[in-house]
């Protein structure tokens, strides 16, 4: 970020002229991710980190019903008590499952959180309020697919195994594994799990404004009338602007005329849990071959609902 502001302000006036219009819309793209993201990036760590190093070991774990079906179910809501969108889950996500939280249900948690957030919950009402139960679609929606993650990969054999070499060296150190004070092991965490977010946070960014920049809006929205077209284009509009779960309902509240409302809600559903920039947090944490597993079976839940969505409508 202080190379891009160096940039700007050391070069002198029309310099970038020569650019052209697609590549100053990609750095204005990417840009506006980054900036949108970062500040819910770094709350996700200190969260992360508040809950790794400050609180009692087992803390959470040895709050969560024994049953598996109801401790995914209460982890699944944990993201009311959270102001966090997707990108500041993925680090704290990070942190439950070094802490002992089970992959299946850290996933539940990672993927139903950024929906049910008190100001993703507020936005989406301040947009669509009671209309077509854009809003209640998408409460039930969310909490009803990362269940159903958590409840696919919790029959997994060797849940291990869907995380990088990297993230499971991590969990077997465990968050005591170096000396010092808390506040000395905090910022030792602190420094190492931005080093792991950060460049992928970059490279999401940057891929997400290239791909907006390279696909046509227009074509997207010339198929907004057909119930099935208008739920698969908006979902893939949501895997390529990449914008955060907390003010995206405001952003397609624009197609609202445009897209029928089984689109709009498979745009509110899949954004949140799956887009270029998620996949780039991700793969500090799971392996490529999870991640395509994970996307393949929230884009078939998330169409679905949307086309039963366009059907009752």
């Amino acid at each position: 970020m202080l190379v891009l502001v160096a940039t700007r302000l050391l070069l002198p006036a029309g310099a970038s002229d020569g650019l052209g219009d697609a590549v100053h819309d990609v750095i204005t793209l990417s840009v506006s991710v980054i900036i949108e993201s970062l500040p819910f990036v770094i709350l996700g760590i200190v969260i992360s980190v508040l809950v790794q190093i400050w609180l009692p070991e087992g803390f959470l774990l040895r709050r969560l019903p024994r049953s598996p079906v109801l401790r995914r179910l209460c982890v699944s809501v944990l993201g009311i008590l959270l102001p966090v969108c997707e990108c500041g889950n993925v680090p704290l996500t990070r942190g439950l499952i070094a802490g002992g939280l089970t992959v299946a249900d850290s996933m539940t948690f990672l993927f139903a959180a950024p929906i049910v957030n008190p100001i993703t919950i507020v936005t989406t009402y301040q947009a669509f309020g009671w209309n077509d139960g854009i809003l209640a679609t998408r409460i039930l929606g969310g909490l009803a697919i990362a269940n159903l993650v958590g409840w696919i990969y919790s029959r997994h054999p060797a849940p291990d195994t869907l995380l990088t070499s990297g993230f499971q060296a991590v969990c077997r150190r465990g968050p005591g594994h170096s000396h010092g004070s808390r506040v000395h092991r905090s910022l030792g965490m602190f420094s190492r799990e931005s080093s792991s977010m950060m460049p992928a946070l970059f490279v999401g960014a940057a891929v997400a404004g290239i791909i907006q920049v390279a696909v046509s809006r227009d074509v997207l929205i010339a198929l907004g009338s057909n119930p099935l077209w208008s739920v698969l284009a908006l979902m893939a509009l949501a895997f390529v602007v990449a914008i955060c779960s907390n003010v995206d309902a405001f952003f397609i509240l624009s197609f609202g005329s445009t897209f029928l409302p089984g689109g709009i809600v498979a745009f509110l559903l899949f954004g949140p849990m799956i887009d270029v920039k998620m996949l780039a947090l991700l793969r500090t944490t799971f392996t490529a071959r999870t991640l395509v597993q994970l996307t393949a079976l929230i884009a078939v839940c998330a169409a679905a609902i949307g086309l039963a969505v366009n059907l009752v409508a």
